[in-house]
């Protein structure tokens, strides 16, 4: 997020500092002995003992503005750094939290807890600063502080599952740092017991399933949560990282990354005008997917020089490794072919068996196909697989339950052989890292707004996953209402929203031009403690023509279409056809997949 000083936002939202911020100052309140006073009362909370003699709290002065997202802030502050110890009843172990206090005369009743991404829980206590909000981390029991990931400790050995790292990987330890948090909150501050505390969730990829895993298992707790690109569904979305090796093993052929990105950036520009504006951006990939054939591309030249490339391990959408990787790539010149086409269709139409029947939804048609890039071997001369650690790490470790961090082939292996691993993981792991259960009840009932959202070109979870869920929720909870009651009542509360162009958690190298959400936390917190509920989300275009230009984004299930070739120009519509393309069942499993 770009940025808005403290004081503005506090003025936008209508929060006022707390009381005690009027006669106390931060070093009045920074102190041990106010810290063990303010920790909850052992057996206040269940399977819960704090142990205040391991409690710490420190003046960090003039730190920076460590939030992310968008451009650099200049501004500095100071806040108390609290850590707090627990173990769970009768278990022996110990679990230590990071809290960060704002000065009192800049709190404003909040509470905020960020999300981390790719295996790992967020580290940093200060992303709620900003808001005037204190926010958490937790060391999850593993050590997740000091920067051990979850992949790292899933198993105790081969065989045997963390079981214990697992729940609170996948939502425990996010649910208990704000369960302490809140309390310990209010005494820190000296606030009434009966007085409000504004509690905020903000997360993408993986963290966004864990802000998911926070509505659904402890939605009473939370206010405004704000979640991006969820990597829910987690069996589906993980092994699905393995299917674009399976298609080229499949197909026997390996193409050149040069093929691919060619037929990537030639359905951009063959879909971009569908929407009505040609801007760079394929606004509507329902549009692309149901009026573009591929085949059109085969015959087009490509051509990329030759280059030597460092990757590293992100997030969900890049290969893992143990620091960086380099690899060598000689030049590739050639036109697209019917076997490069006919794996970029296989990849995009998703995971089905043997038996034709759909296993998993897939990536939008132009999206990038980073998980079907081919390793080049010097000896050979030739292209060969190189399968995604994303996905193989996954099933070797999580699913085949092997230490290793890849698999080192596909040998044997077949489309039914990953629609067996998807359903291994999806009973397995159901109750834990899954993450999609569709009952929100408890969360809306308790007055929680949620506003999802998710890049249309994301390469790593596929956008329509979240579509996906977004249809579970709404008809699990509103069965017996019409559609366009059902729709009302849903969107008082659950807003989604599809990104045009965007990627994985951010705007898209292949199609700059298009908008992001950057404000997201700001118009959730003028929802929740305003009721000004948001009729669009506010997204800026960041590069090209357009640029600095807001758009207020479709919600869903409405679409963007221009009436002419002019960026404000565009309305919000609805086309049955258009939406029934995001429309999935997964027939290939017994168990209904919400």
């Amino acid at each position: 997020m770009r940025q808005s000083s403290l004081a503005a936002l506090v003025a936008l939202t209508g929060a006022t500092a707390a009381a005690a911020g009027d006669t106390t100052s931060l070093s009045d309140l920074c102190t041990v002995s106010n810290v063990k006073a303010a920790l909850p009362a052992n057996g206040t909370l269940l399977g819960i003992e704090l142990i205040p003699s391991a409690s710490t709290a420190s003046i960090v002065y003039n730190a920076t503005d460590s939030a992310t997202g968008g451009a650099a802030s200049t501004t500095t502050y100071s806040y108390c750094n609290v850590t707090v110890t627990y173990t769970h009843t009768g278990k022996g172990d110990s679990v230590v939290v990071k809290y960060a206090f704002p000065s009192p005369d800049t709190f404003a009743n909040r509470f905020y807890v960020a999300g981390g991404g790719g295996f790992s829980l967020s580290s940093d206590s200060t992303g709620g600063i900003q808001y005037g909000a204190v926010g958490g981390a937790t060391s999850a029991g593993y050590d997740a502080l000091n920067g051990v990931s979850y992949d790292e400790v899933v198993l105790y050995g081969n065989g045997t599952i963390n079981w214990d790292a697992t729940m609170m990987f996948g939502y425990q330890a996010l649910g208990e740092i704000t369960i302490i948090g809140k309390p310990l909150t209010k005494a820190f501050y000296g606030l009434d017991e009966a007085a409000k505390v504004y509690t905020y969730f903000e997360g993408c990829s993986d963290g966004g399933r864990e802000g998911m895993s926070q509505v659904q298992r402890w939605g009473e707790e939370y206010d405004g949560v704000v979640v991006g690109a969820p990597a829910f569904r987690f069996a589906q979305q993980q092994v699905t990282h393995v299917l674009s090796s399976m298609v080229e093993q499949t197909l026997d052929y390996y193409p050149p990354p040069c093929e691919m990105t060619k037929i990537v950036n030639a359905t951009i520009a063959a879909c971009d005008p569908l929407d009505g504006l040609t801007d760079g951006v394929i606004s509507r990939t329902d549009l692309c997917k149901l009026n573009f054939n591929l085949s059109s591309i085969i015959g087009e030249s490509y051509y990329c020089a030759a280059e030597n490339s460092t990757s590293l391990g992100f997030g969900f959408s890049k290969r893992q490794a143990e620091g960086s990787t380099t690899s060598s790539q000689p030049e590739q010149n050639g036109t697209v072919t019917a076997l490069g086409v006919a794996v970029a269709q296989a990849i995009y139409d998703g995971l089905h068996n043997s038996a034709g029947e759909r296993a998993y939804l897939s990536w939008q048609i132009g999206s990038e196909l980073g998980d079907a890039e081919t390793t080049y071997n010097t000896e050979t001369g030739a292209w060969e697989l190189d399968i995604p650690s994303t996905g193989g790490e996954y099933v070797t470790k999580f699913i085949q339950l092997l230490n290793i961090d890849n698999l080192p082939n596909l040998d044997n292996v077949t489309y039914d052989t990953l629609v067996e691993w998807m359903n291994i993981g999806f009973v397995r792991y159901y109750d834990s890292l899954q993450t999609t259960l569709p009952d929100l009840t408890t969360f809306q009932a308790s007055g929680g707004k949620m506003i999802h959202y998710h890049g249309e070109s994301d390469p790593s979870v596929p956008s329509a996953s979240s579509v996906h869920y977004w249809q579970s929720v709404r008809s699990i909870m509103y069965p017996n209402l019409t559609s366009d009651a059902s729709l009302e009542a849903l969107q008082d509360w659950y807003q989604f929203y599809l990104v045009p162009g965007a990627a994985h958690c951010g705007v898209n190298s292949l199609q700059p031009d298009g908008p992001y959400p950057e404000y997201n936390m700001v118009t959730m917190i003028n929802w929740v403690e305003n009721g000004v509920k948001p009729t669009g989300l506010n997204a800026t275009t960041q590069a090209g023509t357009y640029d600095g230009e807001t758009q207020l984004l479709c919600q869903w299930p409405t679409r963007p279409l221009w009436t002419s070739e002019n960026s404000t120009a565009f309305e919000c519509v609805n086309d049955t056809a258009s939406i029934d393309s995001w429309t999935y069942t997964f027939p290939a499993f017994k168990v209904p997949v919400y």
